[in-house]
């Protein structure tokens, strides 16, 4: 058995779910996300606790069982508390600005770079003196939420020399001396 997959997910207070043919659909204070699951995965939905079995010990079938348990568990906990990815911008001249769904970036091009995001992230730029630029990005959907903050930061990675680019606030660069360090 899978040690993931065995384990139930316990459905907190305001969270409903409903399990449909293949199909399961969360719905919480913060929004609804639905996902597709493979039919040879039972889920089931008892008195709060949701339990997944596998038909067989096939290994396609042991992997899926522990992503779709963990699915679930992020899918509960996105419509209950929500997820927050923030994203800092270093560099001489980097900025980042919020107009609406439309986030406006200068991270050292010859063109500022305009990103539409979707609807269902909220999107906040700050800008302190003294301090870089820091995006913050919340939403109920983990995955999409991972997928924009990943396509922002591979605008400009961070380096490992000067340590400019976008990087997560919880990120670690680990620098390197260069070419003087080798005399």
């Amino acid at each position: 058995m899978s040690r993931i997959g065995r384990n139930p997910i316990d459905v907190t207070n305001g969270v409903e779910v409903k399990i449909e043919g293949n199909l399961i659909t969360v719905n919480g204070p913060k929004g609804t996300l639905t996902q597709e699951f493979d039919p040879e995965i039972t889920i089931t939905n008892n008195d709060g606790k949701i339990t997944l079995e596998r038909a067989s010990d096939h290994k396609d079938q042991r992997a899926k069982h522990g992503l779709y348990r963990a699915l679930i568990a992020n899918m509960i906990e996105g419509v209950s508390t929500g997820y927050k990815k923030q994203l800092e911008f270093h560099g001489v001249g980097y900025r980042a600005v919020a107009k609406g769904q439309i986030l406006e970036m200068v991270v050292g091009f010859s063109h500022p770079i305009h990103m539409e995001i979707p609807t269902e992230i909220k999107l906040v730029a700050e800008t302190q003196k003294g301090k870089p630029p820091v995006v913050t990005l919340e939403s109920h959907d983990k995955q999409l939420l991972g997928h924009v903050a990943a396509k922002i930061r591979s605008f400009r990675t961070p380096e490992p020399y000067k340590g400019k680019g976008i990087r997560y606030t919880d990120e670690y660069i680990r620098r390197k001396a260069g070419k003087s360090a080798a005399k």
